[in-house]
């Protein structure tokens, strides 16, 4: 009986290996992390000026502060969903350059619903204290986490869970931990009500000038990799 040898290209592992590998090829090449990670760090710089001239702030004569971050509820209810819609954009437009298809829509509808998290939460909040006092200090400290992880720059950090997810992104998601994990824990609380008109300014600015920071650098980092694996 005559024997043939079987090519490559008909190994059934051989075509099982060439397919896992296109497939992680495409996935590769679908991408942009890196100008996502952009955009949302140029839009959380951004956003500091509006905080810091739009924030009204009163003071009594015993050293007791009020104040009121008006120029975040300006910004942010516009600026987040027009970033999103930028990403998608960028996104959209890489895909069909190598034509491919975009995984980018739950992410950008993650991020749309995100965005209404901090005016929602800021009206919720108002509301309630428009008809009970405010809590003695010292706050629970998780009421201070939940604080920060329904500002923008917290559901920055959700929204990016998904895209991680999406693109099946490990290095985006260590990176997403990280980032969570610093504007939950690490940046400092605010401690510059000894000079109210311009330490508590400053104490308001620092997380947003931090996180805007860690976002851009995630930006180059990411583009840096693309280049070299590109």
């Amino acid at each position: 009986m005559a024997t043939e040898s079987i090519p490559a290209g008909g190994d059934p592992r051989r075509l099982l290996a060439d397919v896992r590998a296109l497939a992680h090829r495409v996935r590769l090449d679908q991408r942009v992390t890196w100008a996502a990670l952009l955009v949302l760090g140029a839009a959380t710089l951004a956003g500091i000026p509006f905080d810091w001239f739009g924030m009204r702030v009163s003071c009594m004569p015993d050293g007791s502060c009020e104040f009121a971050r008006r120029g975040m509820l300006y910004y942010w209810p516009w600026a987040l969903p027009l970033a999103y819609a930028i990403i998608a954009f960028l996104y959209v437009r890489a895909a069909r350059a190598r034509g491919l298809g975009a995984r980018v829509w739950p992410y950008v509808i993650t991020g749309f619903a995100t965005s209404v998290v901090f005016p929602a939460g800021w009206a919720a909040v108002a509301l309630y204290f428009s008809s009970h006092p405010y809590p003695d200090p010292p706050l629970p400290y998780w009421l201070f986490l939940l604080d920060r992880l329904v500002m923008p720059w917290g559901m920055i950090g959700v929204a990016l869970l998904v895209l991680a997810w999406l693109e099946r992104n490990v290095a985006l998601l260590l990176f997403t931990a990280g980032y969570l994990a610093l504007v939950l824990f690490v940046v400092p609380m605010n401690n510059g009500w000894d000079s109210p008109h311009w330490g508590l300014r400053v104490g308001m600015a620092l997380p947003q000038l931090i996180s805007g920071t860690v976002l851009l650098l995630g930006a180059l980092s990411f583009a840096a990799a693309r280049r070299r694996h590109g």
